[in-house]
């Protein structure tokens, strides 16, 4: 990818099923075990490549969390990617293992999560995905605002997440990526879908 952004290729990167399990072996006080799944949408979203990203608990997979869809944008002055929150977050619970429930998936169902974006950058065979100075990424769960800072690394069979929550009153670290990323390993590749 030299240090030219080709999003086609980013896509192919992030879309499969990852795990950390060897990061939480090393690190269990630090790390759970997690299973993250990104799948290529069978809709462009505006005209652009999309991935449903979800994630579970390796030891609760009948419970995944977190439904959310990435939107990878050329941007006026540098790449980005855009999350999407869903209106009805069950009816695509489980996407990322089966993936036949995004088959009626329409743009109707999705809405924008104001200040979740994030800018790319390519580094040699690694894309940087980092927010805007000042950027606020906010959304309601449970009848609460809650807000995250947002970031990954990808690379053709890695990606690394620095996604955490923060108290929106306080700033201060509250779950995810607390001790340093997520190190995520791709173990089914998607890109073919």
């Amino acid at each position: 990818m030299a240090d030219s952004l080709d999003l086609p290729r980013l896509a192919q990167w992030l879309a499969g099923e990852f795990d950390n399990r060897a990061q939480s072996l090393d690190q269990p006080t630090w790390f759970v075990h997690l299973r993250l799944w990104h799948r290529p949408l069978p809709l462009r979203i505006n005209g652009c490549l999309a991935l449903f990203a979800e994630q579970a608990n390796a030891l609760y997979l009948q419970n995944p969390y977190r439904q959310r869809v990435l939107v990878l944008q050329t941007g006026e002055k540098t790449p980005t990617v855009q999350y999407l929150a869903f209106r009805q977050p069950d009816r695509f619970r489980g996407a990322g293992a089966q993936p036949e429930l995004l088959a009626n998936l329409v743009p109707e169902d999705l809405e924008d999560l104001p200040g979740c974006y994030l800018r790319l950058r390519a580094q040699g065979e690694r894309v940087f995905a980092e927010p805007e100075d000042g950027a606020c990424c906010c959304f309601q769960y449970n009848g609460e605002t809650r807000q995250v800072v947002l970031g990954f690394e990808a690379g053709p069979t890695t990606f690394c997440s620095y996604d955490k929550g923060v108290d929106p009153q306080t700033g201060q670290a509250l779950w995810g990526a607390l001790m340093g990323p997520y190190e995520f390993t791709k173990r089914v590749d998607f890109a073919v879908e």
